[in-house]
């Protein structure tokens, strides 16, 4: 295998830090570095004129995830612009491995994300729920994989994506046909050493997490879906997900021209931190980790309140004197997020590194923020029906002509 799987350090056998898509840790329990994940990675930056472009492209401006670097790195994005400039439409891959009840905030970064690429650039979108996977990984039966695949995807709904160009499925119900044809051409191209070396399985592992890497390699192939793309290959596919995810995507940009199709471009996010801070761990065992979509007002006051890390110090008097540290302070970092206002932003930050904002004051604005957000989010999930989701899992045409 050569080109972009060449790049396997995928933090396996890295003792600084380890990302993989099962396993994050910087050095030492640290923050990560993430111009060193590029490096190792063999993604790129992506830089400000890209973002420029994008906001010259579609007329309106760019997503605040954009603007303020969560989505930091990519792999030809620039050749998807330049694909669509010529009046060439492509489509959005992004998914979910439904492990838990309820979504977390970080959860819904990619989904925000990728609702303002289908509404900026009018293209069509299939997200896959990896139910399959997280039976492997969790433990979870069949069933139970199943019903949260269900859960989940009322989540995803309530983010607002146009079901006239969106399909959702669950591989536990839609691999077969067409998709598992291409899971086949996916899988002789890839030898069993070269899915250890990128994705750095051991003996121990049971053979389903080997065979799953093609299962989500499969989705970057429009004809995976003919009820939507027909025969057609030359459709390009862009896909938004957070940096863990990329050795899937090394491994399918690989395979991909030896099978006839463009290789997916991706576009790639920042990790979002555990309220204890980026050494923190988000985790379902530890509900006070993660402001949960399902948090009432006053859970989020008290997580917040209790919980997030702070940057401020240690007494009022070494506050004004010193400024809080902006690089560790959690509600900071959720703010830059989260609150649609640049300007305020930059004021909070100003303020707030000079010592005249106090940490109560940032994490109550931050407390505002996310108790309207996740309010507006509880109101439009209490309206996604049984129906509704039936209706976004139908095999069914899309309007891929914008």
């Amino acid at each position: 295998m050569s080109g972009d799987a060449d790049r396997r350090e995928n933090g396996a056998d890295n003792e600084e830090q380890i990302i993989t898509p099962w396993e994050v840790s910087g050095k030492d329990g640290g923050k990560i570095d993430y111009d060193k994940l590029i490096d190792q990675f063999g993604c790129q930056k992506l830089d400000s004129s890209l973002v420029d472009r994008v906001e010259k492209l579609t007329g309106v401006p760019a997503h605040p995830f954009l603007r303020r670097g969560v989505f930091f790195a990519h792999r030809e994005f620039d050749k998807i612009l330049e694909a669509y400039e010529k009046g060439e439409k492509f489509y959005l891959y992004t998914g979910r491995g439904p492990s838990s009840e309820a979504l977390h905030l970080g959860h819904l970064v990619p989904f925000m994300f990728t609702k303002y690429l289908q509404d900026v650039f009018q293209v069509p979108l299939v997200i896959q729920l990896t139910d399959d996977e997280k039976c492997m990984w969790k433990n979870l039966t069949v069933e139970e994989s199943q019903r949260l695949a269900r859960e989940n995807a009322k989540d995803i709904i309530a983010c607002g994506f146009d079901i006239t160009k969106t399909f959702i499925f669950s591989d536990f119900n839609y691999v077969g046909g067409a998709f598992y044809q291409n899971m086949v051409r996916i899988a002789k191209c890839v030898t069993l050493n070269q899915v250890r070396g990128i994705f750095g399985f051991v003996g121990e592992d049971h053979i389903g997490k080997v065979s799953f890497p093609p299962v989500q390699a499969a989705p970057s192939f429009p004809t995976s879906f003919p009820h939507i793309f027909g025969k057609r290959k030359d459709t390009r596919c862009l896909i938004p997900c957070a940096i863990d995810q990329d050795p899937y995507f090394r491994m399918t940009r690989d395979v991909a021209p030896r099978l006839g199709y463009h290789k997916p471009a991706l576009i790639e996010s920042l990790f979002f931190p555990a309220l204890q801070g980026e050494s923190g761990k988000m985790s379902a065992s530890d509900p006070n980790s993660a402001i949960y979509v399902t948090d009432s007002a006053k859970d989020i006051k008290n997580k917040i309140m209790k919980y997030a890390f702070s940057g401020g110090r240690d007494t009022v008097e070494n506050h004004r004197k010193y400024g809080a540290n902006l690089e560790v302070d959690v509600p900071v970092k959720y703010l830059s997020f989260f609150l649609e206002n640049d300007a305020e932003l930059a004021n909070i930050k100003q303020e707030y590194g000079a010592g005249r904002m106090l940490t109560g004051e940032v994490k109550k604005r931050l407390i505002d923020v996310l108790s309207s957000m996740v309010e507006r989010h509880r109101k439009a999930r209490a309206a996604v029906t049984e129906e509704m989701v039936d209706a976004f899992m139908a095999i069914r045409p899309l309007n891929i002509l914008g």
